[in-house]
């Protein structure tokens, strides 16, 4: 009996670990959002997309150590959808700024950012302890929130060129980019979901579409 004691004691860390990572990231969706909104900064607002990719992972990851793959895989494809909404909120304001790109409030830009570093490094660091423990998603996971302290990182700079340009470009032109990765991570999700869609029937028995 001893020798299964590790690995539940991993999954239960592992699940209490993602479920606090994703509560923080959707919470600080909505603030950089908002904040995105007053500032007037579109790769900000496409860098809020960020933390639903991360409430996404984390959830799935949650849910994937629980829930038969059928179940699994539905899920998926909604959090995929959910990911898509605020990219499309983005890309349409980018679309739009395209004709007279306005520079954003610097400072603002720059609050949201060093606040999604704190998010962003936070869950990298309580992620780091258990990326071992659930696979491929949980490592996946951990991945995603360091690279995405690169991604606010590179917002700053972003603020910092707009602040001595006057120019709303840079912030266009950044948005545009992190608007791109965001499509990427919901197709990730929604493929993820797919293999295990087919798992799942062909585990069943049924016929592989």
């Amino acid at each position: 009996m001893t020798a299964e004691h590790p690995p539940r004691l991993d999954a239960d860390r592992l699940r209490r670990v993602v479920l606090v990572v994703a509560l923080i990231n959707f919470v600080y969706f909505f603030v950089e959002f908002t904040v995105a909104l007053l500032a007037g900064s579109v790769s900000l607002l496409a860098d809020s997309v960020d933390f639903l990719e991360d409430t996404a992972i984390n959830l799935l990851i949650f849910i994937a150590l629980g829930w038969p793959l059928a179940r699994r895989a539905l899920m998926g494809k909604a959090m995929a959808l959910v990911i898509l909404g605020p990219a499309a909120v983005a890309g349409v304001a980018a679309i739009r700024r395209f004709a007279d790109p306005v520079a954003p409030d610097v400072l603002l830009v720059v609050l949201a950012s060093l606040g999604a570093i704190a998010v962003n490094g936070t869950s990298g660091w309580l992620l780091a302890g258990v990326r071992h423990a659930g696979g491929s998603l949980s490592r996946a996971a951990f991945l995603s929130a360091r690279n995405d302290v690169l991604v606010n990182i590179a917002v700053i700079a972003m603020a910092g060129i707009t602040l001595w340009t006057a120019s709303g470009w840079p912030d266009l032109v950044l948005g545009c980019l992190i608007i791109l990765i965001a499509l990427h991570a919901a197709w990730e999700v929604w493929e993820v979901s797919e293999e295990e869609r087919l798992a799942a029937k062909a585990l069943a028995g049924e016929e592989i579409d």
